[in-house]
């Protein structure tokens, strides 16, 4: 059997940039650098150099150290994409977040634009105008077929129709509404009859206006042929029974337009393809990217060094149930530990990532504002125990 490489018993900084990781994510930082030696000497101590030969080189433990720190970013962002997503969906893919604070309301603003655009307040979608020729008598009227517009067979939506009597406030003074208010009786009692305004003498609160501008459009139902329409299945029923010639104008939109104001993400490298800009739309393009691990704080830190241990230990078990068992001076074999080490090394990482996802979960912004609430109570029950002094003036 060949000789086994072992380690060295120290590695080097040239080691760690120029092969010694594979992917080379943090090879620049000095601090990553420097730690990656420190981390892989601490490794081999803890699995028992130098009493023990450890069958690793000083590549493996820097490949560890990279894909812990890695591991560690990716967790923390899981989180973040996670807690965030509603806010950075529709932002531009070249925004970065990772070590950011995410307090913006653009989400929140366009999902109003939104609303406000089915309200007819605002939005991102055209409305437009077309009008059908009414005929007298007829009642119903088949949009598809006598609306006067041209948009080459596009499904539209109506949105508004102009088919009603004038606002009830323009007519804040009809006859047959005012009957049996009084007021103007209630001025000449007083003597106020032959001054012009006499209603400048009376104060009436606002919601006696509202109320009568409600008893007006009740009464266009109840005593008139009141101005109304039913829109079912683009039919148009208009009432009342029309007596001449005119046309109705409404408004609409094309309702694949809709769709246009929708934002998606680019498969062009370049920024701007299609007249749309490249957006984060989910969690597979929401960018938060790997950390640098020089801001990563002693914390994590230490989480990522006892990570790198693990994954040593689950490699330096591969190694050596490969070899299985060794011969000894004198005959006789030893058996390796390598199963052992790798059920360890399982068990490690399993208990290393759980702990930090359930303290992510514990800082959560739900939890957060809990926390903050219960304080504010404690706080307050606290306060209510201080005694209050008592001033004689």
């Amino acid at each position: 059997m060949a000789d086994l490489i072992v380690w060295p018993g120290s590695g080097s900084y040239t080691e760690v940039t120029a092969s010694g990781t594979p992917f080379g994510f943090y090879n620049t930082e000095v601090q990553f650098v420097s730690h990656s030696v420190q981390t892989a000497t601490w490794c081999a101590k803890r699995l028992g150099y130098p009493i023990m030969d450890i069958e690793l080189q000083g590549t493996h433990f820097y490949t560890c150290f990279e894909e812990a720190v890695t591991e560690y970013s990716a967790i923390v962002n899981q989180y973040n994409i996670k807690e965030n997503i509603s806010k950075l969906a529709g932002a531009p893919t070249s925004s970065n977040f990772t070590h950011t604070v995410v307090t913006d309301l653009g989400r929140a603003i366009s999902v109003a634009e939104q609303y406000g655009q089915e309200a007819g307040l605002g939005g991102s979608v055209d409305w437009k105008r077309g009008y059908i020729n009414v005929t007298s008598s007829d009642q119903t009227y088949d949009l598809n077929e006598w609306a006067s517009i041209n948009e080459s067979n596009k499904a539209i939506e109506i949105k508004r129709i102009f088919h009603d009597h004038s606002p009830a406030v323009t007519r804040y003074f009809d006859p047959f509404v005012n009957t049996g208010l009084g007021q103007q009786n209630l001025t000449t009692e007083f003597g106020w009859g032959s001054m012009s305004p006499a209603v400048t003498f009376t104060m009436i609160p606002i919601y006696a206006d509202l109320l009568r501008v409600q008893a007006i459009e009740l009464n266009d139902q109840v005593r008139k042929s009141a101005y109304s329409f039913e829109l079912i299945n683009n039919k148009l029923r208009i009432f009342p029974i029309p007596t001449s010639k005119f046309k109705m104008y409404f408004d609409y939109i094309i309702k694949e337009d809709r769709w246009n104001t929708l934002t998606y993400e680019a498969t062009s490298s370049d920024a701007n393809v299609g007249g749309h800009t490249a957006v984060q739309s989910d969690f597979s393009n929401i960018r938060y990217d790997n950390m640098r691990y020089q801001d990563i704080n002693d914390v994590g830190q230490q989480w990522i060094r006892k990570y790198t241990l693990a994954l040593a230990k689950e490699l330096l078990g591969m190694i050596r149930s490969k070899y299985g068992e060794l011969p000894l001076p004198g005959g006789g074999t030893s058996t390796l530990d390598g199963d052992t080490l790798r059920t360890e090394a399982t068990a490690e990482k399993e208990d290393l990532v759980t702990t930090l996802r359930e303290m992510l979960e514990q800082s959560s912004g739900d939890e957060v504002l809990q926390e903050e609430a219960q304080e504010a109570e404690s706080t307050q029950e606290i306060l209510k125990k201080v005694p209050l002094k008592i001033y004689i003036g």
